[in-house]
């Protein structure tokens, strides 16, 4: 008895003995899942690699029209007191502007600190309302003949320059903002590829240790 028991041993280990059907019902399961698994580790992958090739899309088409616009940052010894409240314009001081992130600073600490002062804390729409007063306020000298009209005709002028100033100040920041946004756009999608890739490999992984575990379920 002591040998039939030792051969029969022998024999489970050398695995001479077929599995029993529960067990290849459950390799079997292991091995469709892995199949499943392989095949969503493939869309992870592919996922990344779109995701990826958007990120580096978006890194050059930024940088390659910022360059174009030639921009730099004040040298260190350059900046006014105000603009050096701002460590973003102190930090970038004689760099120019390639990134979204300089863009971001330039446009708000920068270019947004002038518009302050431009525009004594108004708009470009704000000062069309201060416009439209100073007109009324014009053709009212004009007709009862006020000796301040000539005082009020320079406080248009002066007002007109202010205003056109002002209003390509904005649209400069407006455009360097709208690269910030698009360069972070960028950054999110090559964030998002990284953890797809990573996905994909810890899934690929299991999902090929499952097939070499439950590939002996062909047998049945």
């Amino acid at each position: 008895m002591t040998m039939t028991m030792t051969t029969t041993r022998i024999e489970d280990e050398a695995g001479l003995f077929e599995p029993t059907r529960p067990v290849q019902d459950a390799r079997r399961r292991w091995f469709r899942r892995s199949v499943a698994g392989v095949a969503v580790a493939g869309a992870l992958l592919g996922l990344a690699t779109a995701m990826m090739g958007n990120a580096n899309y978006s890194d050059a088409y930024v940088g390659g029209q910022l360059e174009r616009q030639r921009i730099t940052f004040k040298a260190a010894d350059a900046p006014t007191d105000e603009e050096r409240k701002a460590p973003c314009v102190v930090a970038n001081a004689g760099k120019p502007l390639t990134t979204g992130k300089q863009a971001e600073c330039y446009a708000n600490d920068f270019i947004g600190t002038h518009i302050r002062g431009i525009g004594r804390g108004k708009t470009y729409a704000e000062l069309e309302d201060v416009k439209t007063g100073l007109v009324a306020r014009i053709a009212t000298a004009q007709a009862n003949s006020d000796p301040d009209l000539p005082k009020l005709q320079k406080e248009l002028a002066d007002l007109n320059i202010q205003r056109d100033t002002l209003f390509k100040a904005e649209m400069l920041r407006g455009a360097l903002l709208t690269s910030f946004g698009f360069s972070s756009l960028g950054e999110k999608a090559g964030q998002a590829a990284t953890l797809a890739y990573g996905g994909a490999a810890l899934v690929g992984v299991l999902s090929l240790a499952g097939m070499v575990y439950g590939r002996r379920s062909s047998k049945a």
